[in-house]
């Protein structure tokens, strides 16, 4: 699955962001440090703790995205149904294939070309805030190890794919090595190191996922995670 940065959460929370001027954020800079080897290896300690072998091996994978839009994905055979309003689509992020009906009626042409194209952004956008753990070595990713006050985190740079490469996220870790928060770097907000954490994880039959997103004033939730392998 192409790794997608414009994600519509952060919209809304760049948007609360430009409008609560009784708001003050500062803006902390990106960590300029160096590929290598520790990276790697805190990186394999990450994907353990949340067992990305067993993710791999999912075959469906389910979810409810801050109780609006509704997924099921085929991951081996990478066929997604959404469903959010009167609207329900079913197409391949692949080749964009696939079938849409509102309110009961099937769509055609434009109708459903623009359906496709809204699924495709909602499940690129949504699906990235509970599986972004597991894309830390997606292609076109870089990795570096940066040491903070309270142990050794994760930055994580998407160099291509998406709407915005460059984006960067740091990965901040519990003592078991399980992302705890993340901090952003990306441009669709203009302040940087805003940090969401990643909250109530729960295994699901081997792999693990975190269910809540809080950054304060702005909370999100995924709810009706379900797995099949």
């Amino acid at each position: 699955m192409m790794k997608v940065l414009k994600i519509a959460g952060i919209v809304l929370f760049g948007l609360v962001l430009l409008g609560a001027g009784a708001v003050w954020i500062v803006s902390d800079p990106l960590p300029e440090e160096e590929e290598g080897p520790e990276a790697e290896a805190l990186t394999d300690k990450m994907l353990a703790a949340i067992d990305y072998d067993a993710y791999q091996q999912i075959k469906t994978l389910s979810w409810t995205f801050a109780g609006r839009h509704h997924y099921v994905w085929d991951k081996h055979e990478n066929i997604v149904t959404v469903h959010w309003d009167d609207v329900a689509v079913e197409f391949s992020p692949d080749n964009f294939d696939g079938s849409a009906i509102e309110k009961g009626k099937p769509l055609d042409g434009d109708e459903l070309h623009d359906a496709i194209q809204t699924a495709w952004t909602y499940f690129a956008n949504d699906s990235f805030w509970l599986v972004a753990p597991f894309k830390v070595r997606d292609p076109g990713t870089e990795r570096r190890l940066v040491e903070t006050a309270e142990g050794p985190a994760l930055l994580v740079t998407y160099t291509s794919g998406g709407v915005t490469p460059g984006d960067s996220y740091l990965w901040l870790l519990d003592e078991n090595f399980k992302p705890r928060a993340w901090k952003l770097w990306v441009k669709i907000i203009p302040v940087g190191g805003v940090e969401f954490s990643w909250e109530n994880w729960q295994n699901y039959e081997g792999t693990w996922f975190a269910s809540s997103r809080n950054a304060g004033f702005y909370q999100m939730e995924i709810t009706d995670i379900q797995v099949a392998y």
